[in-house]
């Protein structure tokens, strides 16, 4: 498979197969391809994973698309401004993303759930408690929002982020919740009460602009429910 990312504020990756070729991704996502391009809809491994799946924030079904008698090409696009960047996915090098940011992958991809281990990422993080792991063998595609910036943090290396910042990790990154300190750094600084605490070894992925964030600026100038 050979591929190219268009686009730079609403992106598509475009996915060129040989015969015979497959593509998994969650409904929605494809935006154009050729006409020999076969899909099927399917659980993908059955109820367990499919579950899995709906609690990473994705479809419980996913289509498989077959590239028919000959080379085929589709394309998957971005569904908010930001950025789509490509994985190398391999056995010990799974990536962990953010919920919801799998956007597509070759067929030898697997995508379940990621439960934070620590309670606390959980119950307070917002975004930490419920992940998605990437593993298998195979290029997987995660749409992000917003720029991407990249770190890489060496065995014990720390880096405190904003919660909803955090786009991806390699698997060997933890990740838990600290608590901002100081009465008045928490009722009048503005980040909220809770930071995200990423120790490596591994890669991060940050995003600029969650859509969370977003949200939370446009909500003010909604209208009012009656």
């Amino acid at each position: 498979m050979k591929y190219e990312i268009l686009g730079n504020t609403l992106p598509v990756v475009v996915c060129h197969l040989a015969a015979g070729e497959k593509m998994i991704n969650e409904g929605g996502s494809m935006s154009w391809m050729s006409p020999n391009m076969h899909m099927e809809t399917t659980s993908n491994g059955g109820v367990g994973k499919a579950l899995g799946r709906m609690f990473a924030g994705e479809r419980i079904f996913q289509n498989i698309y077959t590239a028919e008698g000959g080379e085929g090409m589709i394309a998957f696009a971005s569904s908010f401004p930001g950025s789509i960047k490509p994985f190398e996915i391999a056995p010990g090098r799974e990536i962990i993303f953010q919920k919801s940011a799998f956007l597509a992958g070759e067929a030898g991809v697997t995508l379940s759930v990621h439960f934070n281990k620590k309670l606390g990422a959980g119950l307070f993080g917002g975004e930490g408690f419920i992940l998605q792991k990437v593993s298998g063998s195979g290029i997987a595609f995660a749409e992000f929002d917003g720029h991407v910036v990249e770190y890489d943090l060496a065995a014990g290396q720390r880096i405190v982020v904003d919660t909803g910042h955090l786009a991806a990790m390699d698997a060997s990154c933890a990740m838990d919740i600290q608590t901002v300190k100081g009465a008045k750094n928490v009722l009048f600084g503005g980040e909220g009460l809770f930071l995200t605490n990423i120790t490596g070894p591994g890669r991060v992925w940050l995003q600029t602009m969650p859509l969370s964030n977003v949200a939370a600026v446009l909500r003010p100038y909604m209208p009012a429910s009656n």
